[in-house]
């Protein structure tokens, strides 16, 4: 296991929640800090920078006071994506905040995580990094990173297309860092199938869509409750890059989620259909879907997962395996 001295001793489980867009909040967040795990939220999550700059303050004070309902280890270090691509206006002046508050974990996707990992580790802070391929990881090891996101098949929002088997091995064989997997997991046995194949972290971010303290709109939610794995459509469509949606929210825009058109000739996506907008009516969700069935907080759904993770622990151990 290759975790970062900063988060030893410091997690209930070896999870980090994924930044979700438009999704993660900093009450997510900090929920899930105080449970025991890494929680993470996208910095374009806030509407300005200005609001960054006061959901960062606000999240670094907030997991500085002791409570009395905090897991026994104290909070968890959070986590804050930061999207890499040339496309992202707000990109230096977000990373000059990142920097400011000293973030812990910054999480890179969508581009090169270079300038990232230099300002990052001026403070003594880590960087993971997003990849759906071999060539993406390789690239990010080159850059320096301290941990390789494998985003596989299944994964919500942005998903890549690999099996989890393959790109953990292949990433294994030159990457010696943290390495996290994401892509389906819904329970705590789940957790530990990804440490089995390979990785050090569980990146889950679905299985939080079920959750009291997530504020996303209740129909929202009883779509989650209501799908599962056949409920997922992969698209380009929308975005232009290939994610997971689910069905039902597709098919209330007027498009038929089981024929959808093709993305148009000039690669860039629709961003939604008439009315309805990508990310705030056409939502996104992984294929571990079906693993929600209640809307649970925070602290009793990690609990769960805590039992859920030993008991297939001790399963694993009256087989006569050794982890």
């Amino acid at each position: 296991m290759t975790i970062p001295s900063a988060l030893q001793g410091r997690l209930r489980l070896p999870v980090i929640g994924a930044p979700m867009f438009l999704v993660s909040s900093p009450k997510l967040v900090a929920a899930q800090c105080r449970a025991g795990i890494v929680g993470s939220m996208p910095a374009l999550n806030a509407r300005t920078s200005e609001q960054l700059d006061d959901w960062l303050a606000e999240l670094t004070h907030e997991l500085a006071r002791p409570r009395i309902d905090d897991w026994v280890g104290g909070p968890a270090p959070f986590a804050i994506n930061q999207i890499v691509a040339r496309n992202n206006t707000r990109q230096a002046a977000d990373l000059a905040l990142l920097v400011k508050h000293k973030v812990p974990i910054v999480i890179t996707s969508v581009g090169s995580p270079g300038e990232v990992v230099e300002a990052v580790h001026g403070y003594g802070g880590l960087v993971f990094h997003d990849v759906v391929s071999v060539r993406h990881a390789q690239k990010a090891a080159e850059a320096g990173v301290d941990g390789i996101v494998a985003v596989c098949a299944g994964a919500g929002g942005h998903g890549g297309t690999m099996n989890p088997f393959a790109l953990i091995n292949d990433i294994r064989s030159f990457f010696s860092g943290t390495l996290l997997l994401s892509g389906s997991l819904g329970s705590g046995k789940d957790i530990l199938a990804a440490q089995v194949i390979g990785a050090d972290l569980a990146y889950m971010g679905t299985r939080f869509l079920g959750s009291a303290e997530c504020e996303i709109d209740d129909l929202y939610k009883q779509m989650i409750l209501a799908s599962n794995s056949d409920d997922i459509v992969y698209t380009d469509l929308f975005s232009g890059l290939r994610g997971n949606y689910l069905k039902k929210s597709i098919a209330r825009t007027g498009l038929d989620p089981n024929a959808l058109p093709p993305l148009p000739e000039s690669g860039i996506g629709t961003g939604g259909h008439g009315e309805f907008k990508l990310w705030k009516d056409i939502w996104a969700a992984g294929q571990g879907v079906g693993a929600i069935t209640d809307i649970p907080p925070v602290d009793v759904l990690i609990a769960r997962l805590e039992d859920e993770y030993r008991s297939a622990l001790s399963r694993c151990q009256a087989l006569g395996v050794r982890l």
